[in-house]
């Protein structure tokens, strides 16, 4: 592929998650009209604009940290925010503004794809091989999946929109859900797809291997569409697993610890993650949630890792994954779960280590190999391949400097199956999956209705009330009063 130099370096490497959303191109803009789309340059432009989404959109910066771990039983609200109080105490409202962020956050992107997919095959530049148009078509296919992933997660039916929308007639704009598995089917047909279509590496850059969707990256995505659909089809799970244990690109566990350092991003572990570089190019979630010693600032922070997860690492004297993922330290203020006195230690997530002023080059994997080894022993179990599902557990806690399961933590499948989920949330605490494992594995109701947290102001447990209705988030109210054809979701 002939590229210019400056497109290589800019368009497919560094820029390609620029802060700016200086390439989110409306579809009904002068820009997409007429003789726009005609040359490689700008089509690869407008890919970097879908690759974008990732840091423009607030639910991948942190919001999927609350949503899925504030929700969840790992960690309280924090800070000071009523709206992030409602995810915490699940009294999430249609009316909740964060809500119509994501939604219209996730569409964009989700439009941005589409753009690019439409557009790819019509562009005749010489610079652009037919090598290189199948590999755009599958980025963008990768793309669109990951953000319908992260919507039918959220919200269960939704809107399924595959084309770009030209015109504004209410025809054109009010568009019902489609199903749950409709979404589902979608999200996997463009992902093998997906696979098929793009490369394993793009050379010997890290930097770009792991900014850039991948067939390991489709693949890793497609196990965990399947594992996480109405029903689970865990032979699919295993097949796309197994692509991904066998690419080239040689995914492998590594030290847990370089996992989070700040100095070890790109690495073997990682299959696709933000590219946050710092500055102009930087990450302001670390600066919500450091402590004063690392933030330098004093105000109170969010995501306050709970009782329940702390005594969980304790219970298995799990210090290795302890210790990276949550730093105790004295604050200069009250704290209504950990201490009622002001000055006192309580934890705070610590898988981002540097603020830099809200420009940190800290960042979130969007898929990493931990996370589908665990998968892998989800699959097995279920299949039930107990031992082999052990095993591959086994590599996960060796690696932390556990102990082999017990012979009791893999006697049965239902124990089993216990075991992983407990796994799961030492390895992938902070990482935005806890809401989605209890949600897969039919526990999210009993175990927040379980759950005994103490409210220290008035030394009262909090009541969860939670319920079925509340797996789902409700559909914005400003959606529903733009899009008539939609309904909301039960309340």
């Amino acid at each position: 592929m002939k590229y210019n130099k400056y497109l290589i370096t800019v368009l497919l490497s560094i820029s390609i998650f620029s802060c700016e959303d200086y390439l989110d191109l409306k579809p009904i803009s002068e820009e997409t009209s007429g003789n726009a789309y005609e040359s490689a340059g700008q089509i690869e432009a407008a890919l970097v604009g879908a690759y974008e989404s990732f840091q423009s959109a607030e639910y991948y910066v942190w919001d999927n940290i609350l949503l899925q771990d504030v929700r969840s039983d790992n960690a309280y609200a924090g800070g000071d925010n009523p709206e992030v109080f409602q995810y915490d105490y699940l009294e999430i409202t249609p009316t909740h503004s964060r809500l119509f962020t994501h939604w219209s956050n996730l569409y964009n992107a989700i439009s941005k794809a589409n753009l690019v997919i439409e557009r790819v095959d019509g562009i005749s530049d010489p610079l652009l091989t037919e090598e290189r148009k199948q590999q755009i078509k599958g980025e963008a296919l990768f793309l669109r999946s990951y953000h319908y992933f992260t919507l039918v997660k959220l919200w269960g039916g939704v809107p399924l929109i595959t084309n770009t929308i030209v015109a504004v007639d209410p025809g054109s704009v009010n568009i019902p859900k489609s199903s749950v598995e409709e979404i589902y089917s979608q999200i996997t047909t463009d992902l093998e797809t997906a696979a098929s279509l793009l490369p394993d590496t793009y050379g010997n850059d890290a930097s770009v291997n792991k900014a850039r969707a991948t067939s390991g990256a489709a693949h890793a995505l497609a196990a965990k569409a399947y594992a996480q659909q109405p029903t689970p089809n865990y032979d699919a799970v295993l097949d796309h697993i197994n692509a991904v244990e066998s690419s080239a690109a040689n995914y492998a566990l590594i030290d847990y610890n370089n996992l989070f350092d700040g100095n070890n991003y790109n690495n073997a572990e990682s299959i696709i993650e933000i590219q946050y570089l710092g500055g102009v190019e930087g990450n302001y979630g670390p600066q919500l949630l450091l402590p004063p010693s690392v933030s330098g600032d004093s105000w109170r922070k969010f995501v306050t890792p709970s009782h329940d997860l702390i005594n969980a690492f304790d219970e298995q004297g799990d210090d290795v994954r302890k210790n990276a993922s949550v730093l105790f330290e004295e604050a200069p203020w009250v704290d209504e779960f950990w201490e009622n006195n002001q000055g006192s230690a309580i934890p705070f997530s610590y898988k981002w280590k540097h603020a830099d002023g809200w420009a940190s080059a800290d960042r979130q994997y969007l898929l990493r190999y931990g996370d589908i080894v665990l998968l892998k022993a989800e699959a097995l179990n279920e299949l039930g391949q107990l031992e082999s599902a052990a095993t591959e557990v086994n590599r996960i806690r060796n690696r932390v400097s556990l102990p082999d399961l017990t012979p009791e933590q893999k006697s049965s499948q239902n124990a089993l199956r216990i075991t992983i989920l407990k796994e799961r949330r030492l390895e992938l605490f902070q990482e935005g999956h806890r809401w989605d494992d209890l949600v897969r594995y039919n526990v999210a109701v009993s175990t927040m209705n379980n759950l005994v947290e103490i409210d220290l102001r008035n030394n009262s447990p909090v009541n969860y009330n939670m319920t079925e209705a509340k797996i789902l988030l409700p559909i914005p109210q400003q959606e529903l009063d733009r899009n008539t054809a939609l309904t909301q979701n039960p309340l």
